[in-house]
């Protein structure tokens, strides 16, 4: 009797105490990490940078902090192929399927397609492109084998939460470029519809649905107004988070029923531009953290340096949020990055 009351002592006091092992108690949700990113082309003075120093080469710098997050998604302005032919405008990117590597060394999970050079040589690469990052095991949304697939968000299941983003672009060159009901293309904002209807559904069948936006004019500081009317009636519809790029410069930031709009990420991995000048070389790395309901964001200045995104000193930093707040409309950056709404 005796020796059964020790054994049940010792039992006891050997037993870790609750919540000692480290697991979460029922019922709590851990945090949600996830990362966004700007244009990221591997073409051009990019590729050159690519072919002498490895495909790596363009991520040294921001890659620990994007392997870190949960989820990591940027918008690739570029078909990756060896295939097709050079449309007829002033610019045509084609990058080689080895550059891919680049991204899978990174951390990034997914990009959007939809954008104003994904067909730069037709829909033979751009549907070359989708085989290769399938290869890679790199998601994507906003361009597809006809509007159905164009349309059909990238998801991922992050600790029992489906996040999913949608890509789509108001920036094409003509209707040619548009996915169609049987014929492959990019996934067109020009008009409200099907871009809703997608994301109403996003909305349903998963627990966050971001739309990252391929929109505005080149080398402006502020968004159309068209833009802002779109975005949120993105929001009514359902998205959590709207994103935006093209312009190959930051823009500003916008809260609509307390949900974030973000209407220019900037460039990230991109050849500097001699008609946009200085300013296209100043990026960001955006992050956020889903903690429960409530969602956090932070901002990380970047400047691009020889094709290559660089983190940056206190000096550089406060200058990219003073920017920020003088573009953004009812937004705050604060001196750490982190972001909020003014109410």
């Amino acid at each position: 009797m005796r020796k059964g009351v020790i054994l049940l002592i010792l039992i006891l006091l050997l037993a870790p105490a609750p919540g000692a092992s480290g697991a979460k108690a029922p019922g709590v949700q851990e945090d949600i990490t996830l990362a966004f990113a700007g244009d990221i082309l591997l073409d051009g003075f990019v590729g050159e940078q690519i072919a002498r120093y490895g495909v790596k080469f363009p991520f040294l710098k921001v890659a620990p902090a994007l392997q870190q997050v949960d989820l990591a998604f940027a918008n690739l302005e570029t078909p990756v192929s060896t295939k097709g032919k050079p449309a007829d405008k002033s610019f045509v990117f084609r990058s080689r399927p080895a550059t891919l590597a680049g991204l899978v060394y990174a951390g990034i999970d997914g990009v959007t397609l939809a954008n104003n050079h994904i067909l730069d040589y037709g829909p033979e690469a751009m549907l070359d492109t989708l085989s290769y990052l399938d290869q890679y095991k790199l998601g994507y949304t906003g361009a597809g084998q006809n509007r159905e697939a164009a349309f059909t968000p990238y998801t991922k299941e992050i600790k029992g939460k489906r996040v999913a983003v949608l890509g789509a672009s108001r920036v094409l060159s003509g209707p040619s470029w548009h996915a169609g009901a049987k014929s492959p293309g990019a996934a067109s904002a020009y008009s409200p519809e099907p871009l809703l209807s997608a994301i109403r559904k996003s909305a349903t069948d998963n627990d966050y649905t971001i739309v990252y936006m391929h929109w505005n004019e080149e080398f402006q500081d502020h968004p159309l107004k068209e833009s802002r009317t779109l975005a949120k009636q993105m929001i009514d519809s359902g998205a959590d988070i709207i994103l935006g790029a093209h312009s190959h410069t930051l823009m500003g930031i916008e809260y609509y029923k307390h949900k974030p709009i973000y209407y220019s990420l900037g460039n990230f991995v991109f050849n500097r531009s001699t008609r946009g000048g200085e300013k296209t070389v100043h990026s960001m790395l955006l992050r956020f953290k889903i903690s429960g309901d409530k969602l956090t964001a932070k901002i990380t200045p970047v400047k691009i340096t020889g094709g290559q995104p660089n983190l940056m000193g206190t000096a550089y930093n406060k200058e990219t949020f003073a920017l920020l707040n003088r573009l953004s409309y009812n937004a705050k950056v604060g001196a750490d990055g982190t972001v909020s709404e003014k109410l």
